[in-house]
């Protein structure tokens, strides 16, 4: 479940259930041109904003939290996965509901989109599937993991899905397959979240080789050469959960938040440590600005900090 709610684990409803739902916000997304701000709510509305922060469309059909929400690149189309075990894909216009996937056998936990109208979602049920709008049944499954999968995040081409699990695995999946591309294993506690970089074939960093992160409960951030299938580094200085990776936009440095109020910075390259910020509360999520000068992190005291990466 979704370490960074402060709401109960999904499967109590009781919460969700009563009359003042909470409005807490569990995710959020910004379209592509930073003009609309998508927020996912423990209450099951999707809500879009603009930048002045009026509410622009409230997207009411799921039936319990919402966990994860994303918008497709062209920014049509918003997809939101549920405690309700479904995903849906939003019409932003109209603030219709183009289609509702209903194939999760337990809470969907995350949903990424491959392309413009095709994703992928991920559940409790240890189940990831591949839809496509306009398709009533998932266009692909992948079958593998033992427990939840908390997180899949496509490459930047869309070629291969990487996932992770509280099997204490990271998987890297190709839909010209059935069973994973890779099965990393070497963490040896629960996988929270996984990211690509932004490096190689169709990024603005083309020459640079494409690497996975992944962040575990055991306290580690693991990075991955998918070519070959093996971990280069192992960074290992957090004492505590990390909750959150990030990689900078020109793809040489990784940023890493951690329960130990600790936001650490490293060379992707070499895996040496480069920065280190100490804060005032756990970090449940970590995030470069655009030109790759600034990271921002929050922190469980309720307070969001800036951190200036050059001085």
């Amino acid at each position: 479940a979704d370490a960074g709610m402060g709401g109960p684990e999904a499967g109590d409803f009781n919460e969700w259930a009563s009359p003042n739902k909470s409005k807490d916000v569990t995710t959020l997304d910004w379209n592509l041109e930073g003009t609309l701000l998508a927020t996912g709510s423990y209450d099951g509305l999707a809500r879009v904003w603009d930048t002045e922060g009026h509410l622009v469309n409230s997207l009411d059909l799921h039936k319990g939290p919402i966990f994860s929400l994303k918008w497709n690149k062209k920014g049509d189309y918003l997809l939101s996965g549920s405690v309700d075990k479904t995903a849906i894909v939003w019409d932003v216009k109209t603030g219709e509901a183009k289609q509702q996937f209903a194939f999760h056998t337990a809470p969907t936990l995350d949903v990424d989109w491959r392309n413009n109208v095709s994703f992928a979602t991920s559940s409790m049920d240890h189940m990831i599937y591949v839809c496509k709008l306009g398709e009533t049944k998932p266009i692909k499954a992948f079958k593998g993991h033992t427990d939840e999968v908390n997180a899949i995040k496509w490459d930047p081409t869309g070629t291969l899905l990487a996932s992770c699990s509280d099997d204490y695995t990271a998987k890297v999946w190709s839909l010209k397959q059935d069973s994973c591309v890779h099965n990393f294993s070497e963490h040896t506690k629960e996988i929270y979240t996984i990211k690509w970089s932004p490096t190689g074939p169709g990024t603005i960093n083309p020459n640079l080789p494409l690497v996975l992160a992944s962040a575990s409960y055991d306290a580690t951030i693991k990075l991955w050469d998918v070519e070959e299938g093996k971990c280069l580094h192992s960074l290992e200085r957090h004492t505590d959960p990390v909750y959150s990776v990030a990689f900078s936009p020109d793809g040489k440095y990784l940023a890493s938040g951690s329960f130990d109020k600790r936001l650490l910075i490293w060379n992707a390259k070499d895996g040496a440590l480069v920065k280190t910020f100490t804060g005032d509360g756990g970090i449940f999520e970590v995030c470069w600005n655009k030109e790759g000068t600034k990271v921002a992190a929050c922190f469980s005291n309720n307070t969001v900090s800036v951190m200036d990466f050059r001085s």
